[in-house]
């Protein structure tokens, strides 16, 4: 079947937990592989590439559309969070997806629910510092949503680099039998990671969140360049987003991608990653950087 062909095929909604069962159930009678991308909508060109590589894979392609209440705090943007399911079903269906599970919230959280997952030590970093309980929220949600589908591959965004470093422990530790898979961070042309917020974003905002990519790009060209003192890499990191008026850093450094521990040595390789809020709306984006071959000779 030809890409063309599977972009016209329509895609399939399912709300409750059995409808879904049942579906991956007969793909998988069927011999197909089962690969499932896990959304909450509000779905842009980096979904899309997570759902084409499982396309690409997998006989049965599953993407669910879920805004999970649970790894909001009290203060963010659950109820605001953009939701338009017509043109979700529309990308997910040019994208080839098979079924989607868009499941009501008591469907996830009937009124008993009372069971949570914490990845202890990965969660309590970073974004988890700065969201306190967000990570808890995204752990319980994707191990739900995996025991449901029980997919073969998973498809995940680099972009959310610490959550998908919190599932891929997630799994090893809970010996779940899928593959995670990290795919790229989709961009546009101007650098600016595409995300999902970067629609609550002025005009003024979005030209301004650009410094998040430059700071970025400055960490590259300074270990890529040689530089081995990372703590000088960091300053002008720091100083490339404080540069830029409309942006109020959170942090930005250099980690060991596994453990997202700040590294002081040059590893081989090591995440450049960073946060801020640009107006009212908090970004995030990152960068893998291998190191230097004058690095890896000393």
């Amino acid at each position: 079947m030809s890409a063309s062909d599977l972009s016209r095929r329509p895609v399939v909604v399912v709300e409750t937990a059995k409808a879904l069962r049942d579906a991956v159930g007969a793909a998988r009678r069927s011999g197909l592989k089962i690969g499932l991308t896990p959304t909450m909508g509000a779905l842009h060109a980096g979904h899309q590439s997570l759902m084409h590589a499982a396309r690409s894979e997998c006989g049965f392609v599953v993407a669910t559309i879920f805004v999970n209440p649970t790894q909001f705090g009290p203060h963010e943007d659950f109820h605001r969070y953009p939701r338009d399911l017509a043109r979700d079903l529309a990308a997910c269906e040019a994208a080839g997806v098979d079924l989607v599970f868009h499941p009501p919230v008591a469907a996830m959280y009937p009124a008993d629910h009372a069971t949570f997952v914490e990845v202890a030590g990965l969660s309590n970093l970073w974004e988890g510092k700065s969201r306190p309980g967000h990570f808890r929220g995204v752990a319980t949600v994707v191990l739900k949503l995996l025991n449901l589908v029980t997919p073969d591959i998973a498809y995940f965004g680099q972009k959310d680099f610490q959550q998908q470093a919190i599932i891929r422990r997630m799994c090893r530790n809970l010996d779940l039998p899928v593959e995670i898979r990290v795919c790229p961070i989709v961009r546009d042309a101007d650098g600016l990671a595409l995300s999902s917020r970067n629609v609550y974003l002025s005009a003024e905002d979005r030209a301004a969140a650009l410094a998040l990519s430059r700071c970025l790009q400055v960490a590259a060209g300074m270990v890529g360049g040689g530089e081995t003192d990372l703590a000088l890499v960091r300053r002008a990191m720091r100083k490339e987003l404080a540069a830029s008026p409309r942006v109020e850093p959170d942090y930005a450094t250099l980690v060991d991608p596994e453990t997202l521990e700040e590294v002081d040595d040059c590893p081989l390789r090591l995440a450049a990653i960073v946060a801020a809020r640009v107006g009212t709306t908090r970004l995030i984006d990152n960068l893998l950087i291998d190191r230097c071959p004058p690095c890896a000779q000393s």
